[in-house]
């Protein structure tokens, strides 16, 4: 039952680790095709969201316990809620920073349902 379980969090670090090594590897590419070619965010700053989400990938993976699953879904949720105000403050960015909120806002809540699954 546990193994059961277990198997969405996982699910959702396989997710974040694939996610997060197309965004350390190849970041153009990826937001070229969320943002359309409208103005993107530095290379710098996407290598940064692609390392956050590859370590917390394997986090999630190797320790899926409800206290790690709850804080991998509350990291997922202050980003998004941080890319939402960047929607609002910077619209040359818009694109992009809803791109990684709405995906933020998804992981958040399928994490946190993990979470409550393990509770």
């Amino acid at each position: 039952m546990r193994t059961a379980r277990t198997a969405t969090a996982r699910s959702i670090a396989a997710v974040n680790v694939l996610t997060g090594v197309a965004l350390l590897t190849r970041p153009e590419q990826v937001v070229e095709a969320v943002t359309s070619g409208r103005r993107v965010p530095a290379k710098n700053i996407v290598r940064g969201l692609g390392a956050r989400l590859t370590l917390q990938g394997l986090v999630l993976a190797a320790t899926p316990r409800y206290r790690v699953v709850a804080a991998c879904a509350a990291v997922d949720l202050m980003h998004a809620a941080s890319m939402y105000a960047l929607c609002a403050a910077r619209p040359q960015y818009r694109r992009a920073a809803l791109a990684s909120a709405l995906a933020a806002t998804a992981s958040g809540m399928l994490t946190a349902g993990a979470a409550r699954a393990l509770r």
